[in-house]
């Protein structure tokens, strides 16, 4: 376990990059055990969760090979069909492997999904959908394991979600690229790393598309080939830093991007007043002025992502008037707020006048608890200052990192290991835009 030390008040600014998408990458190493021939993904971000997931894959009976950011997989041969728990309980997408040991063994053994505390984030859609196309299901509550069975292999089905998931959408996608017959999958999610992904699997030999708006077709084919990909930039490392930009009236040139997949967080800067400049070799985001307050609700793609809710709530802290931020995506994902509250920021919680919460939440109202709000109000502009914060989750541990280098004085930030798992370097990052920020072991 580590700390972050940062001392506030300094703008940032000069030029810089983002690395590859974490939430591509973790699910391409997964894309990658469906062929016995080795798969090339290069622009992988060096992070924890990726080498959990090398572990994963080597533990399994594959082979990786790193060097620099690109991982070389040859998964010949799957030779154990269980996942350990303690390393499934580190990272949710380790629960998609399910997906290839099922299609190239008909068997596995899989933990309930471990990852960040956001929520109950079941994945009974995953199962149900698994079920459907042919694989006898056992979850063994003593031990927390699904025992997952296919000696017939999987069979195409046509499957409606009955909520908008994006990793229920992966997983039935890649097990139904060796499936028999077409898989239509409806409601399907339609971020913009999936498409990434469908392009990986297209470049396997997989016969992929859509169709129509949120509606998939596969057809299952005999047999994946190995083949090279590149992982796009992650879009949510942009927004952390644009953010930065203008919560430390900055002024940050993010190279190698563009607008296309954060399009509704750009409209939302441009409402508020943040600088925001649209070049062909990336994107500008620079303080020129008092920002305005904003109501923002969170959705699945193409809205406002649920990962920036944070970072736009600490945004909101330097607004003038007063902010409202809704998560619709997930039922408990405000453990951010007590540490900005520890900073200084005024936030309340409130739950909005919902007609219909079944339809407006994409969570299952039965994960619900009673005494959660799922909404907060901002009141701005707060001067921010310096405290000791605990991080709970990767993009709380984003949010505070902003919320400390907005503020004066010196920020210590506790459990810095959960940055680790989706931001590769993150202090030399900042270092180079000008934050004074370190890292140091607890005693």
């Amino acid at each position: 376990m580590d700390k972050l030390i940062i001392n506030g008040g300094r703008p940032l600014t000069g030029e810089t990059y983002v690395s590859g998408s974490k939430n591509v990458a973790l699910k391409a190493l997964v894309a990658a055990c469906l062929t016995d021939e080795e798969v090339i993904i290069e622009n992988v971000p060096l992070i924890s969760d990726v080498f959990v997931m090398t572990d994963i894959i080597s533990e399994l009976g594959g082979k990786i090979d790193t060097q620099d950011h690109t991982v070389f997989i040859t998964a010949k041969k799957l030779s154990k069909t269980k996942i350990d728990l303690a390393i499934a309980a580190e990272i949710r997408s380790s629960a998609m492997f399910m997906a290839p040991l099922l299609v190239r063994v008909g068997e596995a053994v899989i933990p309930n999904p471990g990852g960040c505390r956001i929520g109950a984030r079941p994945i009974d859609r995953t199962i149900e959908g698994l079920e459907k196309m042919g694989v006898d299901v056992v979850y063994k509550s003593r031990d927390g394991y699904f025992y997952m069975n296919a000696p017939k292999g999987l069979k195409g089905i046509d499957y409606i979600f009955s909520k908008s998931t994006h990793t229920g959408t992966e997983t039935l996608l890649i097990a139904a690229c060796l499936a028999h017959g077409k898989t239509v999958l409806r409601n399907a999610a339609e971020e913009p790393e999936i498409d990434e992904l469908i392009g990986l699997l297209t470049r396997m030999g997989a016969k992929i598309k859509r169709t129509k708006k949120r509606v998939i077709e596969i057809d299952g084919v005999k047999k994946l080939s190995g083949t090279r990909f590149k992982v796009h930039p992650d879009r949510n490392e942009v927004v952390t830093l644009a953010v930065a930009g203008v919560i430390t009236k900055g002024d940050i040139f993010i190279k190698g991007i563009k607008d296309t997949d954060i399009k509704e967080f750009v409209v939302k800067m441009e409402e508020i007043g943040a600088g925001v400049e649209i070049k062909e070799y990336g994107i500008r985001f620079f303080y020129k002025g008092p920002i305005k307050a904003s109501s923002v609700e969170t959705s699945p793609y193409p809205g406002f992502m649920t990962d920036w809710q944070g970072p736009w709530a600490v945004l909101m802290t330097q607004a003038e008037g007063t902010s409202e931020l809704i998560e619709r995506v997930y039922e408990d994902r405000f453990g951010y707020v007590s540490e900005l509250q520890k900073m200084g920021a005024n936030i309340k919680f409130f739950n909005p006048n919902v007609g219909n919460p079944e339809e407006f939440y994409n969570f299952n109202i039965e994960d619900d608890n009673l005494s959660s709000k799922h909404a907060i109000q901002i009141k701005g502009p707060t001067k921010l200052h310096n405290g000791v914060v605990t991080i709970s989750d990767l993009r709380a541990g984003a949010t505070l990192a902003l919320a400390a280098l907005a503020a004066e004085g010196e920020t210590v930030m506790l459990e810095s290991n959960y940055l680790d798992r989706g931001y590769e370097k993150f202090e030399y990052r900042l270092q180079s835009l000008g934050a004074d920020i370190i890292r140091q072991s607890y005693d």
